[in-house]
């Protein structure tokens, strides 16, 4: 508690000039002590007593306190005092991502981990996650992303490892900006150079694809390619899987650029970070027909050939994973795929199978979990969230602020039919009520609507544009009753994974 580290004297003429001291920010370091406060409008203020070298702000008297604006040169200054304040690898153990639209989400993300799994975090988090297509839409930065979520982490007393996810890169130049802000984690994003066509095209055509392949990049031949696979079996759990000539042709048609892409931009994060520096994850699930198995064992094999290292791998599963909602698709299908893929991740790694598009994905959790344990029974799983923490934003407005919810949702509406075009959704309007039909009361059940929660999903940069600044103010206002909302959510999305046992091994290759 706050009182354990900061005199009662303090406490109280910090709560006399309108800041109250947030208990688990309090924290020791030498000759300073740290401190995060909630002013009366709901901002925060960052407090330092003692050694205040590096942090400026206003005196406050008589408590003695420097009183900090939470600024990315004071976020920095932390994290050079506070060496747990910067992300790092994860390894093998489970894991979950937290996207955070707004930055306001991470104290409700924290409670999730600890109500679920107690203060050893049964499952390994990264905190910082964003795409670039995300940060264009809301307007931030990886480094705001990233000093958002310290302050969320240093809010909460959060001290143990957690990792940084640049989201979903698909160039070179995509990768700076979130290294320069000390990124940990990079999901590479080939899905431009997959060649969706080749698996059920004529022969012929898939020949003239495999012709044109940079096989310089891949630093192979057809010849060789052939050699390695046919008339070889991989040694899988349950038996041995084969890979034939036309399967192999369709996997390197399909998949060959996608894996060269992959190469180059590995080896150009390699150079920029070093070896140890971060972990990569390989995702080829934004695509549009699921990847086999014949063709996730290309994948996988390839990278490793060409000396590529990563911890989590992708796949487009069978079935739909739209945005917002439950698995869409045939259970007995997903969970019969699903093993073979786990059974792949495992021989051929071991690596995680990450889950994209995973939020509110209920009724696969537990397949999952299941079918994709490790040695010591933990799940060799990566579950990654993004906009359903904006959803329980948006909830926490339907009750707390509904005039600001049915702006939103009026505006939601309009936008959704242009907004939708580069997500994978199915959401119709008409099926969504207006705000106008419905009482103050009636607005939160919106957020449980398959409809509406589509709608509102997809829209979200179009109503940050217009609503940004009002609504995280009330956020901020309401931000107990948000960081509620989240983590009985999140309780939802993580319960299923949790297993007993230490899965802090590296990753494929090591």
């Amino acid at each position: 508690m706050a009182s354990d580290a900061l005199s009662g004297s303090v406490l109280d003429t910090l709560a006399a000039a309108g800041c109250a001291v947030i208990g688990g920010s309090v924290v020791r370091d030498g000759g300073s002590t740290f401190f995060l406060a909630r002013t009366n409008g709901g901002g925060r203020v960052l407090g330092v007593l003692g050694d205040a070298a590096g942090f400026s702000g206003t005196r406050h008297e008589p408590s003695g306190a420097l009183l900090c604006a939470p600024t990315a040169a004071h976020a920095e200054a932390l994290r050079v005092r506070l060496p747990w304040l910067r992300p790092g690898p994860l390894g093998l153990a489970t894991s979950a991502g937290f996207g955070d639209r707004l930055g306001l989400a991470t104290p409700g993300h924290v409670r999730a981990l600890r109500s679920t799994g107690g203060p050893a975090a049964a499952i390994a988090p990264i905190f910082a996650q964003q795409s670039v297509r995300e940060n264009a839409r809301t307007g931030r930065s990886p480094q705001q992303v990233m000093d958002d979520a310290l302050w969320g982490l240093l809010a909460e007393g959060w001290r143990l490892p957690w990792g940084a996810d640049a989201d979903h890169l698909k160039t070179p130049a995509d990768v700076e900006s979130f290294a320069a802000a000390g990124f940990s984690f990079y999901t590479i994003d080939p899905g431009d150079h997959v060649d969706d066509a080749a698996h059920a095209e004529p022969p012929d055509a898939v020949r003239r694809k495999l012709d044109a392949l940079p096989w310089e990049t891949l630093e192979d031949s057809l010849a060789d390619l052939e050699a390695r696979y046919l008339g070889r079996a991989v040694a899988l759990e349950g038996g041995a899987e084969t890979v034939d000539r036309e399967a192999l042709w369709r996997a390197a048609a399909k998949y060959g650029r996608a894996v060269a892409h992959t190469v180059v931009m590995y080896r150009h994060i390699l150079a920029r970070l070093g070896a140890g520096g971060f972990e990569l994850e390989v995702s080829v699930d934004e695509t549009a027909s699921p990847t086999s198995v014949a063709e996730h064992l290309y994948i996988a094999s390839e990278l490793r050939r060409l000396g590529v290292r990563w911890v989590s791998l992708a796949p487009r599963f069978v079935g739909a994973f739209e945005k917002g909602v439950d698995y869409i698709g045939d259970l007995g299908a997903f969970e019969a795929e699903f093993a073979r893929h786990a059974a792949v991740a495992r021989s051929l790694g071991p690596y995680k199978l990450s889950l994209h598009s995973g939020s509110d994905k209920f009724s696969i959790y537990p397949i999952a979990a299941r079918l994709a344990a490790g040695p010591d029974g933990a799940p060799l799983v990566h579950l990654k969230t993004a906009g359903t923490s904006y959803l329980e934003a948006l909830r926490t407005l339907a009750v707390a602020a509904p005039a600001l919810f049915r702006e939103i949702l009026g505006l939601a509406r309009e936008r959704y039919q242009t907004d939708r075009a580069t997500y994978h959704v199915s959401a119709r309007l008409d099926r969504v009520a207006a705000a106008e039909d419905l009482a103050d009361h009636e607005l939160a059940s919106l957020i449980d609507q398959f409809d509406a929660r589509q709608v509102l999903h997809v829209t979200f940069g179009s109503v940050l544009a217009v609503f940004g600044e009002r609504l995280r103010a009330a956020l901020a206002e309401h931000g107990e009753a948000y960081a509620g909302h989240l983590t009985t959510h999140f309780v939802r999305h993580l319960a299923p994974f949790v297993a007993r046992g230490d899965a802090g091994a590296e990753g494929c290759g090591s």
